[in-house]
């Protein structure tokens, strides 16, 4: 059900009531998929793509698009797919994926982000798939890459690996010299053409209906992004973790929340939009202990870690003991960059024996994070070099 909600969110809070009937009138293969929410599931996906791929509706929304995948899936691909996304820019490559019967075809997939007008944030990626009908000359005579021929090939949904819970050691092994060796299937400028066809109408869609929410999108970003946006790649990344968190920025003003945890929102009753870009103190309320909120302050002062109890209160107005967790989260230069808060419910009777304890919850969520943010910002730094 929460699941499902975030989904409805996702599209309708950018986009007028109108725009699924116009995008579930057009003809092309086309999937939207969310980067904000955990596993970067599809929140859209076309007719004609789910015909061709043999699913259903219920079967898609919500799910990674790894579900399109089959036993050999190309690392290069997924290689280029994930700096695609990462630098938030579009990426054409050519995979060969797997229908729910399991039959291959080789298609050619674009994908594109789709950027805040205003804000300058991904807000959503689009990706078209075009299959590929045509037979390549080789040495040995013709070699079909039509739909259920390819046997050989390398193979790989790229795009899916984005919603995958860890990295390149999930996919699946095998002899990477044949894979390099291999030559690829080559799409024809027809199929090119259909390809950014299709994207341009997605797009005019998109465009028109997100103007009437005031909510405009556009296919190249036209502002600079803020300040205390976080990017694609961290945000997927933060999504993994299933622990209530929030990530704030001391170098914008009054510290503001930048990122929040679907468990936060489950644990305060809060929504994403009633919290980004908030203080922390709203959780506060009439009897929360001035001692402790001093005692936050200076370790954020001080860039020292602090384990506090403290009063907080949800959305209800109905109070909760929080065992909170605040640490600094420094960049690769050793600069701090953010504070994490982690917050368990100090509530003894519903505690789970078999968990690990909240220390050692808390300690191995600011670990997550910290190697995610200088993960990005040393990769980020080696790629402005």
């Amino acid at each position: 059900m929460e699941l499902r909600a975030a989904l409805e969110q996702s599209f309708d809070h950018r986009y007028s009531r109108y725009a699924r009937e116009s995008l579930h009138n057009l003809p092309h293969n086309f999937t939207i998929t969310d980067p904000s929410i955990p596993a970067h599931p599809i929140v859209f996906a076309s007719p004609a793509f789910l015909k061709m791929m043999g699913y259903s509706r219920h079967e898609v929304l919500g799910r990674p698009a790894s579900i399109f995948q089959g036993p050999r899936t190309s690392r290069r691909s997924v290689l280029e797919i994930r700096e695609a996304v990462r630098q938030e820019r579009t990426a054409q490559v050519v995979l060969l994926n797997y229908r729910k019967d399991g039959t291959p075809f080789w298609m050619l997939f674009l994908v594109c982000p789709v950027f805040s007008r205003d804000a300058g944030a991904v807000v959503h990626f689009v990706a078209v798939q075009v299959p590929l009908h045509r037979r390549k000359q080789d040495g040995s005579g013709v070699r079909d890459f039509g739909f259920g021929c390819c046997r050989k090939e390398v193979c790989s949904d790229s795009f899916a690996e984005l919603g995958r819970a860890c990295s390149l050691d999930q996919v699946l092994e095998r002899d990477v010299t044949e894979l390099e060796s291999e030559e690829p299937c080559e799409a024809s400028e027809e199929e090119k053409r259909s390809a950014v066809t299709a994207m341009d109408t997605v797009f005019s869609v998109l465009t028109r209906y997100s103007e009437s929410t005031g909510r405009l999108v556009c296919r190249t970003r036209c502002s600079i992004p803020n300040a205390g946006l976080l990017s694609t790649s961290l945000i997927i990344s933060l999504g993994r973790i299933k622990q209530s968190f929030v990530l704030t920025n001391p170098h914008l003003p009054d510290m503001p929340i930048v990122y929040a945890s679907d468990a936060f929102m489950k644990l305060t009753g809060y929504a994403r939009d009633e919290v980004l870009g908030r203080n922390c103190r709203f959780l506060g309320g009439t009897d929360t202990d001035i001692s402790t909120l001093h005692l936050i302050r200076e370790s954020i002062k001080t860039e020292q870690p602090c384990t506090v109890r403290i009063l907080n209160y949800r959305k209800d107005k109905s109070s909760f003991w929080n065992f909170l967790h605040i640490s600094p989260v420094r960049d690769a230069s050793g600069k701090v960059a953010y504070f994490v808060g982690i917050q368990i419910e100090d509530d003894y009777e519903n505690e789970d024996k078999q968990c690990l304890s909240p220390e050692r919850r808390q300690l191995s969520v600011v670990g997550v994070v910290k190697v995610a943010v200088r993960s990005l910002s040393m990769t980020a730094g080696s790629s402005r070099t």
